[in-house]
């Protein structure tokens, strides 16, 4: 799914209707309509809505909204900020008329004083905020100002269309000050900057929908180059073949550990089992094997020679000791655990150089080439790089502030370059592909800013490319996606303090189980789904591992 702009948003508004003859009244119809479904599903025992609009299209959404909603035997007050008769011909004009002609159980108060919001908002159960849209410029100014501040006061929930009103919707930032607070939000057609780089500052944290409203693929471009993470699960969606077998499903090596560190390169290999992977295998120095096989008995461990530090020694890579068992693997990650003493960071650049297995590499095998990062080539292979914002830094020669000063254009310019795909972990984690396009990740929560996490996901995406290797930018994508939304899960199952990197683990098969696009065609940008059911109540703020 691409990520739009505002400009981009419009454009394909129109190229909707001048090229593929869908009328703008059918968008705004559509887009209504939308709203009125997920008002509908997420707050069915809501009776008594209030539909604030303003004067322009935003305001024509909830028109239709409350006339659907009334349909349905909600009571439904509309109020305008301004006068009917300043909602010129148009599309808005038409959903006004309609609303007044087909609703007449709907009552409509037109204000030019905020004051007159406050005893309307004491006595309802929602509130649909569609005051201003995807084409409004900040701030908001007057009677929508005003309104602002009252609704902001009250505790009644929120749905607002588009975006909240007053939020840029080109903007980047993660909050929007001056802007409506809102528990949810409706968007149509594709997410906007905002969409994605935002976050809901409400006191419970409700999910962002994007609904088809009937344009078609080819009228929705984008210059940005920008996708949403979350389209690729898809491809773990599918059911398995009855026929089969743990042969096709790849087998991953984890290879790193020292001693002292036996916990990183366990949690991968737990995490590339419960991801789905046929065989993993874990290469550890033998002062550590014990510790690391006792992490499950399916996991199958390989015993490596150490020096005298602990760390993985280049014996290892004379004659066949290694050469052979990576010829068996179809996707092996380097990194967890295995430290930067002794031989450990030659051992990385030696595997990265001679293998040409498909290679995820995380933690000290990326802190193996600060200050070589010529010597990282994925052309002609599969390599995928997992850096933190410091490891980033590492490898670019830059400081952590520079990093995200421009984590979009850094990592693609370094994924381009270096022909690798680029995981850059942080608010929204980034996954660059080798052809400059970007993928934009929105699950995750602070739960998961401990130790271990970096762990879980090398596991979680090593597992993916053992499973998918054909389709190596979406398997990325999706493991990005499932590792956020398990810990989702997780923080909503216990808190946001207390969960461990393993907890993530522990909940991957809710993960995998809740669906991107719900029975009403609404894909869920951010917010919680399994079994048709939303879990309400999480703030989730993206990946910060």
């Amino acid at each position: 799914m691409k990520i739009l702009t505002s400009a981009e948003m419009g454009a394909a508004d129109r190229r909707t209707a001048e090229e593929f003859g869908v009328p703008l009244n059918t968008l705004m119809d559509n887009a209504g309509s939308a709203v009125a479904t997920f008002c509908l599903a997420e707050y069915p025992a809501a009776r008594r809505v209030v539909a604030l609009c303003g004067k322009g299209n935003n305001g024509g959404d909830g028109f239709v909204a409350a006339r659907l909603l009334a349909a349905k035997g909600r009571d439904v007050t509309v109020v305008l900020l301004g006068r009917a008769a300043e909602v010129k011909a148009g599309e808005a004009a038409t959903a006004l008329d309609r609303l007044r002609y087909e609703a007449s159980k709907v009552a409509l108060l037109e204000i030019e004083d905020a004051s007159e919001l406050a005893p309307l908002l004491d006595d309802c159960d929602l509130l649909i905020d569609a005051v201003v849209g995807t084409g409004f410029q900040p701030p908001l100014r007057g009677l929508a100002a005003a309104a602002r501040d009252v609704v902001n006061r009250t505790s009644v929930p929120v749905v607002a269309v588009d975006l909240p009103s007053g939020w840029d919707a080109d903007s980047m930032e993660q909050s929007a000050e001056g802007a409506y607070r809102a528990d949810a939000v409706a968007t149509f057609t594709a997410p906007k900057m905002a969409h994605v780089f935002g976050h809901l500052t409400s006191a419970t944290f409700g999910p962002v929908v994007v609904a088809p409203i009937g344009s078609p693929e080819a009228a929705v471009q984008s210059g940005s180059g920008l996708t949403w993470a979350g389209s690729s699960k898809a491809v773990v969606e599918r059911p398995r073949d009855v026929d089969a077998n743990k042969g096709r499903f790849g087998h991953v090596l984890i290879v790193g550990g020292s001693y002292g560190t036996a916990g990183a390169p366990s949690m991968a290999s737990l995490a590339a089992m419960r991801t789905g992977a046929g065989l993993v295998t874990a290469a550890v120095p033998d002062s550590i094997v014990g510790l690391v096989g006792g992490v499950a008995p399916e996991l199958m461990v390989r015993p490596l020679l150490q020096g005298p530090e602990g760390a993985v020694s280049l014996r290892n890579l004379a004659g066949d000791r290694l050469a052979a068992l990576l010829e068996r693997m179809t996707v092996v990650a380097v990194g967890p655990g295995l430290s930067q003493k002794g031989e450990a960071s030659a051992v990385a650049r030696e595997l990265v150089a001679k293998t040409r297995v498909p290679m995820v590499l995380d933690a000290d095998a990326l802190n193996a080439f600060a200050g070589r990062a010529e010597l990282l080539d994925g052309a002609g292979r599969v390599l995928v790089l997992t850096p933190h914002p410091g490891e980033m830094a590492r490898l670019a020669g830059l400081t952590v502030k520079e990093v995200e000063a421009d984590r979009i254009g850094l990592a693609r310019r370094f994924a381009t370059a270096h022909k690798v795909t680029l995981v850059l972990k942080g608010w929204r984690t980034l996954i660059a592909h080798p052809d400059g396009s970007i993928a934009v990740n929105t699950t995750g929560n602070p739960a998961m800013a401990k130790g271990g996490s970096g762990d879980i996901l090398t596991g979680i995406v090593a597992a993916m490319l053992a499973q998918y290797p054909d389709d190596v930018a979406r398997a990325v994508e999706t493991a990005v996606y499932l590792h956020g939304l398990a810990g989702d899960f997780a923080a909503q199952a216990m808190d946001e303090h207390t969960v461990l990197a393993t907890d993530t683990v522990r909940h991957l098969s809710d993960a995998f189980r809740s669906r991107v696009t719900d029975a009403n065609r609404l894909t869920w940008i951010t917010g919680l789904r399994i079994a048709g059911l939303r879990i309400a109540g999480l703030r989730s703020v993206g990946l910060r591992a």
